[in-house]
């Protein structure tokens, strides 16, 4: 689902969008958010959005994804007053984790999550800039769940409509709501 952005902030939102073609390979027309993330206006704009989400959701945690998630999410999880919990690529964490794989186009690849930043009791709201095939954001949902934690719902940015990442989660998200800000 969409989620209620007025016109204006959808109009700002895209306008700050860049697209790239043939990035990161030829065919691929690759959506540039740091030209969002470059224009106080429109992060305050897309950061309010999400902490609206996260009041909506009941979010008591804010879960971001590697890499650009943890740009979008930790602002969110400040203003909301919440925690943020990074989930990282396998090896990037000290410590205890909990790990999960996942398939990719051409093989597997693995995230993880301290094992003692989420907990029984937490509500957990999950954020990234684009859903596209839903792999990552599938997984970072096993995690929470072996954590024990709920997943309050999902947010992002963009939402790859050509894609097949929604199809992907809806089994995961077990009536979780799954919001994308925009969808190209």
């Amino acid at each position: 689902m969409t989620a209620p952005l007025s016109d204006d902030v959808r109009t700002l939102l895209l306008s700050r969008i860049k697209d790239v073609a043939d990035y990161p390979k030829p065919g691929v027309m690759f959506k540039d958010i740091t030209p969002l993330l470059a224009d106080p206006e429109a992060f305050g704009a897309l950061t309010g959005a999400f902490v609206e989400l996260a009041g909506q959701y009941g979010a008591t945690k804010i879960v971001g994804l590697e890499a650009r998630g943890f740009i979008l999410a930790a602002p969110v999880a400040v203003q909301a007053g919440i925690g943020f919990v990074p989930v990282r690529k396998a090896g990037k964490l000290p410590g205890a984790t909990l790990a999960q794989s996942y398939e990719l186009e051409y093989g597997t690849a693995e995230i993880e999550v301290h094992a003692e930043d989420l907990a029984a009791g937490d509500r957990v709201m999950v954020i990234d800039d684009v859903l596209a095939t839903g792999g990552t954001a599938e997984a970072s949902l096993s995690l929470i769940r072996r954590a024990g934690a709920e997943v309050a719902g999902v947010a992002v940015l963009m939402e790859l409509s050509f894609l097949p990442g929604r199809a992907k989660l809806a089994g995961s998200l077990a009536g979780a709501p799954l919001d994308a800000l925009i969808v190209v």
